[in-house]
């Protein structure tokens, strides 16, 4: 009995399949919104009895429906669906859904407070407290906005890559702007560590998301990195909500 979760996000829609012991069998992501037939044509191989959509980007109306029909019984991950931790967002209309989905995983693997930074189009930081309680987070620029902030907002600095030399500071433009970008990044994410490690006894951090940037050893050693958070996340909640979910003939 296998399930599909699908997470349709601002640039991908990525997707997994797990078998009845929550271990994930498969796994993908598409660029092209267009393209679900890659998503149908695993559905077809696994056959999954239930699935769950969570959607934060823009997406058609046929294309929620096409997804919809790649399992049996298919939910729609709503601010309304039931959850395994308590949400305390004051605005739970407004929070993504990949965000909540990404806590639950992470917190569900340890039980203790837990940090959860996605570093994707935005940079994300959420927090789950020891009694599985979700208080909320931060949204900041991704490390591509930040170089296309840069050149776009300027009449001179030019557009580059997040790849070449990045020395401990800049010796050029492009290694002022690249440095910039990433320490700023590292730097922030080592402040949030430091802050909620404090505040929080035996933090557990995780790190997911698409864009990779590369950590000291110290944050390293600090943190567990699981790209799949999200997937892992929306499974779960599925599995929550599987004797509630009516069957879609």
């Amino acid at each position: 009995m296998n399930n599909i979760t699908i997470d349709i996000g601002n640039t991908t829609i990525k997707y997994g399949i797990f078998d009845e012991n929550n271990v994930m069998l498969c796994h993908g992501r598409i660029e092209n919104h267009a393209d679900i037939h890659e998503i149908q044509d695993v559905a077809n191989k696994y056959k999954p009895e239930y699935g769950i959509i969570a959607i934060t980007g823009d997406v058609s109306d046929d294309t929620i429906k096409k997804l919809k029909e790649t399992a049996t019984n298919t939910i729609l991950f709503t601010p309304e669906t039931p959850i395994p931790i308590e949400n305390l967002y004051k605005t739970p209309m407004t929070l993504g859904a990949d965000r909540l989905a990404a806590a639950i995983a992470a917190y569900n693997q340890t039980h203790n407070a837990t940090l959860i930074i996605d570093i994707g189009t935005a940079i994300t930081i959420d927090i789950v407290n020891s009694e599985g309680q979700y208080l909320g987070g931060n949204i900041s620029p991704g490390i591509q906005l930040r170089f296309m902030s840069l050149n776009e907002h300027t009449a001179k600095l030019p557009l580059i890559s997040q790849e070449g030399i990045c020395p401990e500071y800049g010796i050029d433009t492009e290694t002022a702007i690249r440095c910039g970008v990433l320490d700023g990044i590292r730097n922030e994410i080592q402040g949030y560590i430091s802050k909620f490690s404090l505040k929080f006894p035996n933090l557990s951090v995780f790190l997911t998301g698409g864009d990779q940037i590369y950590f000291d050893e110290e944050i390293k050693k600090r943190t567990f990195a699981d790209k799949y958070l999200v997937l892992k996340g929306l499974n779960q909640i599925l599995t929550f909500n599987k004797q509630n979910i009516i069957k879609i003939k």
